[in-house]
């Protein structure tokens, strides 16, 4: 008799992704959208860039502390912890006289992001297997990417029809609605652990430098790992010139409303979610290198139709070929780090990628929207497509793995033992 397959995604797994997807059609509707409430609030275009540069400040004093504590206590509990703080940051959201209330809200929600990206992905890696997990990478991003189409549509209309403070009242009980259901699929992980006599985990200072001289020796290494991170730091820098000023741009500049805004993030959502399955098996038959450099050159491609479009038409395709490197891009990266990084620093790792990477692009929204006022306002947006050209060729050079193993030990190229690590 023939054996069953095991199913790609667990069922805990699936109700992981149920409450992510909740959480960031929230995000999503407001993500587009949110530097125009800042400018409605009466902030300016570089008081707009100095905002984010202030908000920026804030997942740098989480993001490796919610990477290490989900490494400690668990997964599911960093994430409930984060979740909460994430439902407090709606308030200030809905009830901001001025845009200097947002600044505690961001804070908040750096707090919640913090805890829960680098759970996210962590999670994932755990719940798969090395030979699947470029796949499952792909799965759980195109079950994700239904953010991407539907938040953005919902926030632009709900926006443009009644006002920004509507659209954020439907997007916090969204959120609050999601972090329910995270804090009682915590509760109910902890007791099982219990009743099976797993001790909990435990956190402590001791730990966390352990932890913290273990991921900065994967990074200083030289290998697959250090070249993560400065090709990260550099395309981080550069997207964060513009990320913020885009919405500005197609409205103040090109003319777009605030609906059409949302809907060329809706389109790149579509086309990435419907890649994003053939993308992860193309990342496990071929490899992550190749998914990334050919996603890289598809979103190139696809700046470089944004930078000579003027109708929404125009924008739309760009947002359709940057949305099929995204597909590319997103399975490979996520399995090239879970392979160069020890399972019991993988929560750690990406912690530390955000924070170091944000330190890098700091400065980006503020220095954007200075060369927006001095230069013109679409010279910035130049920037991320010189960047992107740069890094190709090494990228291709520097993320290969050894043909011998999938991991890379301290990210050297060794294949990655780690015996004391096993999955939950």
């Amino acid at each position: 008799m023939a054996t069953r397959k095991p199913r790609l995604l667990s069922p805990l797994l699936l109700w992981f992704m149920g409450t992510a997807i909740l959480a960031n059609i929230a995000a999503q509707m407001i993500f587009p959208l949110e530097s125009l409430y800042v400018q409605e609030l009466g902030a300016n275009v570089e008081q707009v860039g100095l905002f984010f540069t202030i908000a920026a400040v804030a997942p740098l004093l989480f993001q490796l502390f919610g990477g290490w504590l989900s490494d400690s206590i668990g997964r599911l509990k960093a994430i409930a912890i984060g979740s909460i703080g994430g439902v407090v940051s709606y308030l200030f959201y809905l009830f901001a006289q001025s845009w200097l209330w947002l600044l505690p809200a961001s804070v908040l929600t750096a707090m919640a992001i913090a805890f829960v990206a680098p759970s996210f992905q962590a999670f994932i890696a755990e719940e798969s297997s090395e030979e699947t997990r470029g796949r499952v990478y792909g799965m759980t991003s195109s079950m994700f990417m239904v953010v991407n189409i539907v938040g953005p549509l919902v926030g632009g209309a709900v926006a443009q029809g009644l006002s920004f403070r509507a659209m954020y009242l439907v997007a916090g009980c969204l959120y609050t609605a999601a972090a329910g259901i995270r804090v009682a699929m915590a509760y109910y992980a902890g007791r099982q652990k219990k009743e099976a006599g797993e001790p909990p985990g435990k956190a402590s200072f001791a730990g966390f430098r352990t932890s913290l001289v273990a991921v900065f020796g994967l990074i200083a290494a030289g290998g697959v790992v250090t070249w993560i991170f400065v090709s990260d730091g550099v395309r981080d820098f550069a997207f964060n010139l513009t990320g913020r000023l885009m919405p500005l741009y197609l409205e103040n500049e090109m003319g777009l409303s605030l609906l059409q805004i949302s809907a060329l993030q809706s389109i790149m959502g579509i086309v990435a979610m419907a890649l994003l399955s053939p993308a992860g098996w193309l990342s496990d038959k071929k490899g992550e290198r190749v998914s990334i450099v050919a996603g890289f050159g598809l979103i190139a491609a696809g700046w470089s139709v944004f930078l000579l479009g003027a109708t929404f038409w125009q924008f739309a395709l760009s947002r359709v070929v940057i949305g099929a490197g995204w597909a590319l891009i997103d399975p490979a990266y996520n399995s090239l780090i879970s392979k160069v990084v020890p399972p019991r620093l993988r929560g750690m790792a990406f912690g530390l990628f955000a924070t170091s990477l944000g330190l890098i692009s700091l400065p980006a929204p503020w220095i954007g929207a200075g060369l927006w006022e001095a230069v013109s306002p679409i010279f910035p947006f130049y920037i991320p497509l010189v960047a992107m050209v740069l890094l190709l060729p090494i990228m291709w050079k520097k993320f290969k793995l050894p043909a011998n193993g999938q991991g890379g030990r301290a990210g050297t190229g060794q294949p990655a033992v780690d015996a004391a690590a096993k999955r939950p």
